[in-house]
Order: C-alpha cells, then sequence, then structure tokens
C-alpha cells in the first residue's frame, strides 16, 4: 500500500519541505522562491462532478448542432464543428483539420470523460476508481491541449468579418461553446493533484 509521502518538493527550485498539515481552502507556498507548494482542495470535487455532468451535455449540444448558418442571396449554408473539420480535409488541408479535431473535440472530450469518470465513484461511493494514478496523470498532459476558448474566439472574430458580406444567424452550437467555454474554465480550475489529496486523506481517516 503506498504511504502518503512526509516530503514535498517546490516546483519552483526545487527545495525539499515536509508536507505542511493544511486546513480546508488553506495554502502553503514555498518560503524560498513563494511557489505554491500544496492546497487543501476541501470538497470541492464534490462541487466539480454537476459541472462536468452540465459540461458533457453542452459538449454534445455544441458538436450535434450547427454552430452558424449563412445567408448569400437566398442561399443557405449551415455546418457543425465536425462538418467543418470535413471541410478543412476537403480542401486540401488536413492536418489543419486534425488539428482542429484533436483541440476542439478529441482532448476536451476525454478530459471531461476521465473527470466523470473520477468524480462518481469517488463522489457518490468513496472509492478509488481501476486506473486512477494512469488517468489523473493523463488529465494533467491533456490541460495545455483543450483550446475550445481559441476556437470560440476565432469563431466570433470570423462571424464579424462574414456580417459584412452576408447574413449570419448563430446556431445552438455557437450558444452551447459560449456557456461550455465558462464552466470548463471552472471545472478545469481544480488541479487533478486535488484527487491525490483526497485519496490520502481517505488512507489516513480509515488507518485511524
Amino acid at each position: 500500500m503506498t504511504e502518503v509521502p512526509e516530503l514535498i518538493v517546490c516546483e519552483g527550485c526545487d527545495a525539499a519541505y515536509r508536507r505542511p498539515q493544511l486546513r480546508s481552502r488553506q495554502v502553503a507556498h514555498c518560503p524560498r522562491c513563494g511557489t505554491e507548494l500544496e492546497r487543501h482542495w476541501g470538497r470541492q470535487h464534490e462541487r466539480v462532478l454537476p459541472l462536468t455532468v452540465a459540461c458533457l451535455i453542452l459538449f454534445a449540444i455544441a458538436n450535434l448542432f450547427p454552430i452558424v448558418e449563412i445567408e448569400v442571396k437566398g442561399l443557405h449554408s449551415q455546418t457543425t464543428l465536425l462538418g467543418a473539420v470535413m471541410a478543412l480535409a476537403g480542401e486540401g488541408i488536413p492536418e489543419v483539420g486534425l488539428l482542429v479535431l484533436a483541440t476542439t473535440i478529441l482532448f476536451p472530450l476525454v478530459q471531461l470523460c476521465i473527470l466523470f469518470y473520477l468524480l462518481v465513484p469517488m463522489t457518490l461511493r468513496d472509492l478509488r476508481p481501476a486506473g486512477f494514478s494512469i488517468l489523473v496523470r493523463a488529465m494533467q498532459s491533456l490541460r495545455p491541449w483543450g483550446m475550445i476558448e481559441v476556437f470560440l474566439l476565432g469563431v466570433l472574430v470570423a462571424i464579424v468579418k462574414l456580417s459584412s458580406m452576408a447574413r449570419v444567424l448563430p446556431g445552438p452550437a455557437l450558444w452551447a461553446f459560449v456557456a461550455l467555454t465558462v464552466l470548463l474554465t471552472a471545472v478545469l480550475s481544480f488541479d487533478p493533484r486535488g484527487f491525490w489529496q483526497v485519496v490520502f486523506e481517505r488512507r489516513g481517516a480509515k488507518r485511524a
């Protein structure tokens, strides 16, 4: 059985310290460089679960419904995010299409699914799910690659430019992307290291 590590290493200056005993919401900083050493997340993981479910619902809407509808001289055209990816591939730039697919669909969806898989048993059943260590590390690695907010900014800029040449109507997916971006900011503010803290605390409580 893995024991709770007694030492913690500063990510800023590599100094080693004895792991501090923190109360809920307390934060410990390195006295040498000021880098955050440890944060007590309290019961935040329980509040993240309903937000994760909401994100998954919005993610489905954002990818199943049209983003925008464009009307030019009586002709109508609309597309989903996946349709835009296929259009990029059809225009001879599959690399760009693959990048959009990975950063706006694949990576964010994998992060949300991992988060949901970890949170459900830990919040509702007080259990540590199978593959816990691998999935927490995978989620940490994927976090920099989710770029839904960048995609949304690009869409808004494109809508502003197209509005002078055609009639552009926002679709349900666009509003879903806006709400998804806001919720993802709250969900991803939860550091994956907080999962380890929950596991260590429960293990210590069982030994006591």
